[in-house]
């Protein structure tokens, strides 16, 4: 047996050291001493004679210390853990549940797109791992490391809003694992950009809509409503805008590119063209050539 971090290990409690605490080891006399702190015996106070089971851990001295608190994650294993702190230098720390956080390095992250980059509060599926001194360490966690935890979503899904976590983003859109609730550890899915409300980062908890469920068991998800509902929101986005124009009119129309409609309005040309067709359709606007305008009817209604 070897004391390792990252670790649930029995060993042996060789003596009391007051006011530290225990000291501990593999067995009566061979091998290092580890600290068990006081602060740190929460099951129960131990003996000199007992063999305890500890988790091991590096202090913020690089010394081997054991703990009796319940890890959130060992090393090995993946688990979702909450962003508490970052340092631009080193990465993210993330709660682990013994007091002492577990780092994920700063190269984790894209260098090039420092806007998907996690929040304070965010939860981040990861995997531990050690560095070469042997501390725990964290990394994202990928397809591979969830394949052997996810369930196949089942077909009732389609059409349902579910709770799901960013767990990567790529240029076209992200991954992301669907909640399972009684059912598991929950469900690949990937979201487009196109289909996004707002763009996402890395550990963000989102309310996706499941849009289709693969033969392979993955979901494709989106932000946004069904047509017709949505069709109802982005009218009343549009309308409300055009009532706080000057003279009541907008720059916008079916001729916009669709690059321009999406930075301004935050869908897609389609949805656009839908709301406008809407609107026209009740007499609350008017186009005039590029420009769109309210009508008598529209501007009756502020």
């Amino acid at each position: 047996m070897s004391l390792l971090a990252g670790t649930v290990t029995r060993v042996f409690v060789r003596r009391e050291l007051p006011p530290y605490g225990w000291f501990v080891g593999e067995d009566e006399s061979e091998g290092p001493d580890v600290l068990l702190p006081y602060g740190e015996a929460v099951v129960k106070r131990p003996e000199p004679g007992d063999d305890i089971d500890v988790f091991l851990f590096h202090d913020d001295k690089g010394r081997m210390t054991a703990t009796q608190r319940t890890p959130l994650i060992r090393f090995g294993e993946m688990a979702r853990l909450q962003v508490a702190d970052f340092n631009p230098k080193f990465g993210y720390f993330l709660e682990m549940g013994i007091g002492r956080q577990l780092l994920l390095p700063v190269k984790e992250m894209p260098p090039e797109r420092r806007k998907v980059w996690p929040q304070n509060g965010d939860e981040l599926h990861v995997v531990m791992k050690r560095d070469k001194e042997g501390r725990m360490l964290a990394r994202l966690a990928k397809i591979d490391d969830f394949e052997p935890v996810v369930f196949r979503a089942p077909s009732t899904w389609k059409g349902e809003w579910q709770e799901a976590y960013v767990t990567d983003v790529f240029r076209d859109g992200a991954f992301a694992l669907v909640e399972g609730g009684i059912l598991g550890y929950g469900a690949l899915g990937y979201i487009h950009d196109g289909v996004m409300s707002h763009p996402l980062r890395i550990g963000e908890k989102f309310r996706s809509r499941v849009i289709q469920v693969r033969d392979d068991g993955r979901v494709t998800l989106g932000m946004r409503p069904p047509k017709e509902e949505g069709r109802l929101e982005d009218a009343d986005r549009i309308l409300a805008f055009l009532k706080e124009r000057p003279g009541g009119g907008m720059p916008y129309s079916d001729a916009t590119e669709a690059d321009i409609i999406t930075k301004r309005f935050g869908i897609s040309k389609s949805a656009f063209k839908r709301a406008l067709g809407k609107l026209m359709k009740d007499g609350l606007v008017v186009q005039k050539g590029a420009w769109t305008y309210l009508s008598g009817e529209g501007q009756g209604e502020k």
